[in-house]
Parts: C-alpha cells; sequence; structure tokens
C-alpha cells in the first residue's frame, strides 16, 4: 500500500514538472504566443494521460490552465483575463485538456487490458502444456503448485486435497493458516474468498463433485481467467485420481484372477481325498451287510457329509469365478420343479427341526437357465434362509408363472430386514450389525445369488416384514425358443 501511494505521488510531481517545463520553454526561452503554448500543453496532458493515467492528467490539465492564463493570456502575469475572447480560448483550452486526456486515457487502458488478456492467455496455455506433460508422475498436487507459482509469478500458492487431507505449498512465501480455510472452502462450509482480496481463495471442483481448494497469493486475474485456471487444475486433479481408480481396478481384477486360480488348485486337492472318502463309505454302506446301527449311522453321516463338502468346494470355485467375470452361462430348458426338487434334496438332512413347505406347480414352463449355477444360486438363498429362520418353523419354497418369467419364492419366519438394509444385504461382504455374531457367514451368498440370477437375465429381491419373515424372490426368463447346440 505505501510504494502504491509512492508511486502516485512520484507521478504527480512528474506531471507538475512536465507543465512546468513546457511554460518555462514557451516563456522564457522561445518567447511563444498563447496559441502555441496552448498547443505544447496539450501535447504535454496527452503524453501523460497516455503514459500514467487520467488522474495525473487531470491535475496537469488544472496546472496548465493556471499556467496559460498567468503566463500567456492578457493581463500576463495576473490570474484575471480582461478579453472575453480569451476566457473561450481558456474554456476551449480547458475543454480539449479533459476530453483528450479521457480519452487517452481510455485508449491505455484498454492497451492495457489487452496486453494483460493476451499474457493470462499464454500464462494458461503454458500450465495447459505442463499438465498434459506432468502425467501422474510425483504427487499432483505439489507439482501444480510449484508450476501455478512459476507460471503466474504468485508469491505463494496453496492447494488442498481431501483425499489424503494435505496441503501442498508453491512459491517463495508460506500463507500460515491457510489450511483450515481451505479445508473449509473444499467442504463447502467456507465461501471462497473475493478474487479482489491479496490472497485469493476458491474451490476446485469436476463431475460435479469438490477436488479440493485452491489459495494463491500476489496475482490479479479476471473473472474467466480464473475460472479456466480452476477448470485445469481440475482437469489434472481428476485425469489423476480416474488414472489412479483404473490402476487400482486392474491391480482388483488381477488379485481376483489369482484368487480364483489359487482356490482351483485348493479344490482339486480337495477333490481328490472327498472322493476316496465319499468311495468308501458308500462301499461300506453298501456292501457291508452286517454294520451294526451305530457304526452305520456314523458311516451315513459322514457319507452325508463328504457329498456336502464337495459341494460346498465347488460352489467356492464357481464364486471365485464369477468375482473374476470367467463365468460362462451354459443355457439349457429346465423344469423348474426338478432342478428346485434336487436343492432342497440336498438340504433336508439339514433343517434342525424345521419343517420344509414346497408349492411347486408340474406345469410350469421351462425356464433357460445354466442349470448348475441356478442350483447354486437357489441354495445360497436356502441357506441364508436356514441360518436365520427361527427354530421349529417353516421354510416355504413356491414358483409361479408370469409372462416370460418364473419367480421362485423363498419364505422364511425369521426376524425380518429393516427397509434401509433390503438392498445392503446383495451387497458384496454385508452383514448385518445384529446378526455378525451370532450367524456365521462371509456375506457372499446373496451376492453371488443375485450376480449369478442377473447374468441370466433376471433379478432377485426380496419383501419382508419386521417381525414376520421375509421372502427372497428368484426370477428367471423362461424358454421361447430351442437353443442352439
Amino acid at each position: 500500500m505505501r510504494s502504491q501511494i509512492t508511486s502516485r505521488l512520484f507521478r504527480l510531481g512528474m506531471s507538475l514538472a512536465l507543465i512546468a517545463a513546457a511554460t518555462f520553454i514557451c516563456y522564457a526561452l522561445i518567447p511563444a504566443n498563447a496559441t502555441t503554448a496552448g498547443f505544447l500543453f496539450l501535447v504535454g496532458i496527452l503524453v501523460i494521460a497516455a503514459t500514467w493515467g487520467l488522474i495525473e492528467a487531470l491535475v496537469a490539465s488544472g496546472t496548465a490552465m493556471l499556467c496559460f492564463s498567468y503566463f500567456f493570456l492578457p493581463p500576463v502575469g495576473r490570474f484575471v483575463i480582461a478579453d472575453p475572447q480569451n476566457w473561450v480560448a481558456l474554456f476551449t483550452f480547458v475543454a480539449t485538456a479533459l476530453i483528450a486526456s479521457h480519452l487517452s486515457d481510455r485508449a491505455r487502458k484498454q492497451a492495457q487490458e489487452a496486453k494483460r488478456r493476451q499474457q493470462e492467455t499464454e500464462r494458461l496455455y503454458e500450465l495447459s502444456r505442463v499438465i498434459l506433460l506432468t502425467g501422474t508422475a510425483g504427487h499432483i498436487c505439489f507439482q501444480v503448485a510449484q508450476n501455478l507459482a512459476r507460471i503466474f509469478e504468485c508469491r505463494a500458492v496453496a492447494i488442498y486435497d481431501p483425499e489424503t487431507a494435505t496441503v501442498s505449498y508453491g512459491g517463495r512465501e508460506q500463507l500460515p493458516g491457510i489450511e483450515e480455510t481451505l479445508r473449509q472452502v473444499s467442504t463447502g462450509t467456507a465461501p471462497s474468498q473475493d478474487p479482489a482480496c491479496d490472497v485469493l481463495i476458491a474451490g476446485i471442483a469436476g463431475s460435479g463433485r469438490a477436488l479440493g481448494s485452491l489459495a494463491m497469493a500476489g496475482i490479479s486475474l479476471s473473472e474467466n481467467a480464473m475460472q479456466a485456471l480452476l477448470k485445469l487444475v481440475a482437469i489434472a486433479l481428476e485425469g489423476v485420481r480416474t488414472q489412479q481408480a483404473a490402476t487400482r481396478a486392474e491391480a482388483a481384477r488381477q488379485s481376483e484372477e489369482f484368487k480364483s486360480t489359487l482356490l482351483d488348485a485348493i479344490a482339486h486337492e480337495f477333490k481328490t481325498p472327498l472322493t476316496s472318502i465319499k468311495a468308501a463309505s458308500t462301499s461300506i454302506l453298501l456292501d457291508v451287510p452286517d454294520l451294526s446301527p451305530q457304526v452305520r449311522e456314523l458311516t451315513s453321516i459322514i457319507d452325508e457329509e463328504a457329498s456336502r463338502l464337495n459341494l460346498l468346494v465347488t460352489d467356492a470355485v464357481r464364486m471365485s469365478q464369477m468375482d473374476a467375470s470367467k463365468i460362462q452361462l451354459e443355457r439349457q430348458p429346465v423344469a423348474v420343479a426338478e432342478f428346485v426338487g434336487r436343492v432342497l434334496e440336498d438340504f433336508r438332512p439339514r433343517m434342525d427341526g424345521r419343517t420344509l413347505r414346497v408349492n411347486l406347480s408340474q406345469k410350469l414352463p421351462r425356464v433357460a437357465a445354466d442349470p448348475d449355477l441356478a442350483s447354486m444360486a437357489l441354495r445360497q438363498v436356502i441357506d441364508n434362509g436356514l441360518k436365520y429362520s427361527l427354530p421349529a418353523t417353516a421354510i416355504e419354497v413356491a414358483a409361479d408363472a408370469s409372462a416370460g418369467c418364473v419367480t421362485i419364492r423363498v419364505r422364511d419366519r425369521g426376524p425380518g430386514i429393516p427397509e434401509r438394509e433390503r438392498e445392503r444385504i446383495f451387497e458384496r461382504f454385508y452383514r448385518r450389525r445384529l446378526a455378525k455374531d451370532r450367524v456365521p457367514g462371509s456375506g457372499l451368498g446373496l451376492y453371488i445369488a443375485r450376480e449369478i440370477i442377473r447374468a441370466h437375465g433376471g433379478d432377485l429381491w426380496v419383501e419382508s416384514v419386521l417381525g414376520f419373515g421375509s421372502e427372497f424372490c428368484m426370477m428367471l426368463p423362461t424358454q421361447r425358443e430351442p437353443l442352439k447346440p
């Protein structure tokens, strides 16, 4: 502020000195008439207006008017004008000086504005070029802050990144206490600062979401240039985050493929001893007639649990393949009553006192489905009902047909599901807080079941009433035309 006042006083002093010099030349060195002196004063005023501005030109105009009246209009040496024609000349001189000063000052400002806009455009172009060349190497916020300070010659730059909750700085100075303000601007709890302030603070937004906030000290930009700058910074941040997200997605995909391969290998290792156990238990039950009741019961348990464990291993491999997007549907016409019956038969030894009610019409149309995957989805739904249903209650399985689809309904008598959680239970690894400790599970069963059904072109949803149980509805499309071999 003090430097601006000093600069303005210096320009005013130089303006007065210039008028004084013109007066000395016209009056003392080369005695000139009033017309010549007036033109020389006008030239000096135009030079002052074009060089320093309107305020300096107005001060020079007033000084020139006094000098013109005192030294060149009769009676000379007095601030008195005797001839009316000289009054006309004086007012003409003043009007001409003022109009010329205004026009010259406006032309100077337009030239300065054009130069400033050109400089802003060049700097924005340089920033965009640097952003494109920078890519994703290093910390992007730090690089952008350093480049902003260099290209726009700012005293200080600070960029807040909400993802890491850190502030990156650029420039030769620091902005003490700016972190909290930037955090508030980024979250929308504080407004962006007026660009007229010495430290300009604004939010960075892209694709409808907040990406951070920016503070710049010692910079003067037009509103359009500032918006363009913020968009370039947003493009830089968004581009890096998009690429990072793609990298994480690729890493996740490779991890899923590795998990699928590992589970497949483990499954084959499990299947060999399971096959031997199953063959041995079956042979004992069929080929040894004189088994005691206790041994026969234990052998039957071994045989049933070996079959169940073999099924679980197969399902685990299929789940992993589904997550890794390797699963292939082998559609064929499937009779609903047959494949539902096979699934229910596997669950009868595990009912633990619950009753199983089945209401399936034999006239249901066939569905176009992969029988193994559809059975797996139904097993997950029934297994979920068994886990959450109360002891000594019934599990009901029904099916009905409508236009172009068959809906299989599995109803339990469990505690029910709150409305806010009815979609979340189909998310990967999601488990209800009230059931985490008392019900075993991984939170993948319903997710996999819905993915399988949706891959068939159907859907899986739940209808529930708190305190009265839940009904899971599995809709599969019917077979409309013969499948190609």
